[in-house]
């Protein structure tokens, strides 16, 4: 057997809407299968720090869907194509493990794969973050409550740009260890009013962007952990660019209105390294390529 998974990077949160939102990106990861050999290898974004042990999160995913099952997988072989940058708020890990789920799925002969409401509620078990792995799995953007996972058309007109620190970056654990205990009221509908507003927003009216990504419960905790990035976030607001952190950062996902200029002159001026991606909008999630 020889089998491909193909799954997109995601922004979650999307400003106000912590641990409920997500946008697919057309900035993809490759994950091939091959039963006719053995060991695990790695191209691009990570290739020289992720383990070829069959202790990466893939090979990982995988035992873990076989178990589950009462299944025993038979030898294979792993080469990974990663684009998507790790540990930076893009969904490397729901990448990964959404991989795994569908690749278990081939070599046991499950079906699961078939389903997207299987995949993504076996992924967001393993994960952990049903948001990340949401649009990993349906594409376009997704709106998780509890076990409720639906998928919308976001605008054509939304021009995404994740700006990348290279020299930074913000594992998830500590990003949310930096979150308060406790929401004041006032902040919790703040946030409720503006999910709602970003809903309409990311879907139909792009104009109404620069309001609807405000956010009051995580983003300045976790832009405080980045100095460097907070700096490139608030030159964004004050030159009216929409932007957000990208899930727990500590990228940033901006939407551009003009040709670039103002992005681009924004990081220019930054501190550190930067890498400026114009990925576009993915409408689908994960795909499987055969042979």
């Amino acid at each position: 057997m020889h089998v491909t998974v193909r799954v997109p990077a995601t922004s979650a949160n999307l400003g106000p809407g912590f641990d409920s939102f997500g946008l697919a990106l057309d900035l993809c990861n490759e994950v091939a299968l091959d039963t006719d050999d053995v060991g695990v290898r790695w191209e691009g974004e990570g290739a020289d720090e992720l383990p070829v042990d069959g202790s990466d999160l893939v090979s990982r995913t995988i035992a873990a869907v076989a178990a589950d099952m009462g299944e025993a997988p038979p030898p294979f072989a792993l080469e990974g194509r990663n684009a998507i940058p790790l540990e930076r708020g893009l969904g490397s890990s729901s990448a990964a493990v959404v991989a795994g789920v569908v690749l278990a799925s081939r070599l046991l002969g499950l079906g699961i794969d078939a389903d997207p409401y299987s995949v993504w509620s076996l992924a967001a078990r393993i994960e952990g973050h049903p948001d990340n792995a949401a649009p990993a799995v349906y594409g376009g953007f997704t709106i998780v409550a509890d076990r409720t996972v639906r998928r919308l058309d976001p605008d054509p007109r939304l021009r995404p740009v994740v700006l990348v620190p290279r020299d930074a970056r913000l594992p998830t654990a500590e990003a949310r260890d930096a979150l308060d205990a406790a929401v004041d009221h006032a902040d919790a509908t703040f946030n409720a009013a503006h999910a709602a507003l970003a809903v309409v927003a990311l879907t139909s009216d792009p104009s109404l962007l620069r309001a609807a990504l405000r956010d009051r419960l995580h983003q300045a905790r976790r832009l405080a952990l980045v100095p460097e990035v907070e700096e490139v976030f608030d030159e964004l607001v004050a030159r009216h660019v929409p932007v957000c952190v990208s899930g727990a950062g500590p990228s940033l996902l901006a939407f551009e209105t003009d040709d670039g200029i103002v992005v681009d002159a924004a990081v220019r001026s930054a501190p550190g390294r930067w890498d400026v991606l114009r990925p576009g909008l993915r409408g689908r999630g994960f795909e499987v390529l055969e042979g």
